[in-house]
């Protein structure tokens, strides 16, 4: 059998068995989350309620897609310009420096950095710093959850970024550069244009793992389960409360802690079709 028919069947296996991984996964949250929807239809999403009262039961996961989507996009606010302005910092400014050398070693390692390591210096750290500048009584909301969710993905989104930018053929820049071009025009006309696609998909890879993060919103966020009314309101995640109520939860309440996740399964599968379609338009 030759080489390529092997790799060829080897690659399909891979191929399949991700498949049926998924196909598994979403089946076993569908099953699990029939009871909660059988008893509560689709106003198990737009509801404010969640009371686990033995027989007062009633659950409702508005409160927590509403947590979930403030923290992540007020993080991927901050993360825009800071990581876009580093990565051209890193790969194209000073690309061939020490400065950039070691700041790009550095990058890589925080982004590698598990989440809970964040969380602890977010509580311990960032909160009281929040909390000496009178932002917040507490120090606990959807501010300080966010920021850490930002100072999280960071280095995530650059790190991606600045790989991506050092990819652009050096040929296309030094015939720019030949014809008069400045290194401002280079990046504009040039560098942007060819790594842009790559730039967005860097970003939306960052929005997902905020809105899948777990611990490190679960300590700064306030687990209230109310809709957040401003930036310094106290909230709740998706990942959180599923986080703090797994645990000690049964029957309905665990078939609606489950619709919770399956709804962040397929929040987090919407906004990355959408960003596919938006890196596909973009690379046209």
């Amino acid at each position: 059998m030759k080489s390529d028919t092997i790799t060829r069947y080897i690659l399909f296996i891979s191929s399949l068995v991700v498949l049926l991984v998924s196909a598994g996964m979403v089946f076993s949250l569908v099953g699990d989350a029939v009871p909660v929807f059988e008893k509560f239809g689709w106003r198990f999403i737009i509801s404010t309620d969640w009371n686990p009262t033995e027989g007062r039961e009633s659950y409702g996961a508005l409160p927590f897609i509403a947590g979930t989507l403030s923290t992540s996009l007020l993080a991927l606010l901050i993360c825009l310009p800071m990581a876009f302005a580093t990565s051209l910092f890193i790969a194209e400014y000073f690309r061939t420096s020490y400065v950039s050398s070691v700041l790009g070693t550095m990058v890589d390692l925080l982004a590698g950095v598990p989440s809970i390591v964040y969380g602890l210096w977010g509580f311990y750290t960032l909160r009281p710093v929040i909390v000496s500048l009178g932002l917040d009584a507490q120090g606990y909301g959807i501010f300080t959850a966010g920021l850490i969710l930002a100072i999280m993905i960071i280095p995530y989104a650059t790190s991606i970024s600045s790989q991506i930018i050092a990819m652009v053929p050096t040929e296309l820049k030094e015939a720019a550069y030949s014809l008069g071009a400045t290194r401002y025009e280079v990046i504009k006309y040039v560098v942007l244009p060819n790594a842009r696609s790559g730039i967005v998909a860097s970003f939306i890879l960052a929005f997902g793992r905020a809105l899948g993060e777990t611990m490190a919103v679960t300590m700064l966020i306030g687990n209230t389960n109310i809709i957040p009314t401003g930036l310094f309101s106290t909230g709740n995640s998706m990942a959180s409360v599923i986080a703090n109520q797994f645990g000690e939860a049964d029957g309905l309440k665990m078939s609606a802690l489950i619709a919770i996740g399956l709804l962040l399964f397929v929040i987090t599968g919407i906004i990355n079709a959408l960003g596919k379609m938006v890196i596909k338009r973009m690379s046209r």
